[in-house]
């Protein structure tokens, strides 16, 4: 539990003993929309990508989650037993530990780090929704793009970013034509390298 050394001893043996540990393969699903939700996801390896999807397959973007770091919305499912609103899917190669749903109100009133955790979780993630919000009511689609490239550069921590123009605008809520427009405007400044299904990132500095 070198991840989460901030739980009580207690706890950690805890978490050891009854938490399940899933394996995920690139791309593969954590969770779907309308999905019962029975535990909560303690993210110990790879990056999972959480975003809303509508009718039609159009993506927004939440957030990522990184090792060390919760899922509020499993959270908040399992406690309740709700079903999710949203989608989760790994980018890499991941691992998780969950936890059952039924321990959520015990561990909260029996242990303060996770109930500290838990508020952390929320606060974080809330945070990371409200700059996701900001990016699309108040930037223009260019800016958006940029952010959208800083942010997996930084989560991923490489400047290779495997997508399609396609599956940007997925994300993005827009058209590929209009995303294909706009890299290689960023291509010819030398900011990036446009390959077959893949873009390098060269340098997003100062932008």
């Amino acid at each position: 539990m070198e991840l989460f050394n901030q739980f009580e001893p207690e706890l950690s043996k805890k978490i050891q003993q009854v938490g399940v540990v899933r394996k995920f393969k690139t791309d593969d699903y954590l969770m779907k929309t309308g999905q019962s939700i029975r535990s909560a996801v303690l993210v110990t390896k790879g990056i999972i990508k959480v975003f809303r999807e509508d009718e039609e397959g159009n993506e927004v973007f939440m957030y990522n989650l990184h090792p060390g770091e919760a899922c509020a919305i499993s959270m908040t499912c399992a406690a309740r037993q709700l079903s999710s609103q949203i989608m989760a899917k790994a980018l890499v190669d991941t691992e998780v530990i969950a936890i059952p749903a039924e321990l959520m109100d015990e561990w909260g009133a029996k242990y303060k780090s996770w109930y500290q955790f838990v508020l952390e979780t929320y606060r974080s993630r809330f945070e990371e929704l409200l700059d996701t919000l900001d990016q699309i009511a108040f930037r223009n689609l260019d800016e958006r793009l940029l952010w959208y490239l800083k942010q997996h550069q930084k989560s991923l921590k490489t400047n290779i970013l495997k997508a399609s123009f396609t599956d940007i605008a997925q994300e993005l809520n827009s058209s590929r034509e209009v995303i294909s427009r706009l890299m290689k405007k960023l291509a010819e400044k030398g900011y990036i390298k446009i390959n077959k299904n893949q873009i390098e990132i060269v340098d997003l500095r100062g932008l």
